[in-house]
C-alpha cells in the first residue's frame, strides 16, 4: 500500500487511536484523582474501633462515625456538634457484629467548619473526643 499526503498509514492511524484512548482515560484519572476534601480521626474507645469522618462534597459536609468490633449490645452515647451547635445526641446499641454507624449531612458556612465528636460508653467512667477543623 502506497500512502500519500491525503491517506495516512496504518501505523498513524494505530499510534492516534492510542493518543486518544490515552488522552481520554488521563481525563477520566484526573476527574477521579480530585477527591472532595476530607478529614478523618481514627481511634481506639471501650475496646471498640471508632473512626470519625468529615468529608465535603457538593458544597456539603457528610459527617460519619463508625464504631467496629464493640461487644455485642453495647450502648455509647454519640454527641456531634458543628460550630458549636448540637445536631446529634442519641444512644446507640452496637449490633451483634459489635457496629453501628451513623451518617449525616451538614450545611457548609462561611469561615472555617468545625466538627466535634464525644463518644461515651453508658454506665462509663470516660468520654472520647475529637475535633476536626477544615477551611
Amino acid at each position: 500500500m502506497t500512502t500519500t499526503a491525503s491517506t495516512p498509514s496504518r501505523r498513524h492511524c494505530r499510534t492516534a487511536a492510542i493518543t486518544a484512548g490515552a488522552l481520554i482515560a488521563g481525563s477520566f484519572t484526573l476527574l477521579g484523582a480530585t477527591p472532595a476534601s476530607a478529614a478523618d480521626r481514627e481511634f481506639r474507645y471501650a475496646g471498640a474501633d471508632v473512626e470519625f469522618d468529615v468529608e465535603k462534597d457538593d458544597g456539603r459536609f457528610e459527617v460519619d462515625v463508625d464504631v467496629d468490633d464493640a461487644r455485642d449490645g453495647q450502648r455509647f452515647r454519640v454527641i456531634l456538634w458543628h460550630d458549636g451547635k448540637k445536631f446529634h445526641d442519641r444512644i446507640h446499641r452496637a449490633d451483634d457484629d459489635g457496629d453501628f454507624d451513623i451518617d449525616r449531612d451538614r450545611p457548609n458556612t462561611a469561615g472555617t467548619d468545625t466538627f466535634k465528636l464525644k463518644i461515651k460508653r453508658v454506665g462509663g467512667d470516660h468520654a472520647a473526643t475529637r475535633t476536626i477543623r477544615t477551611r
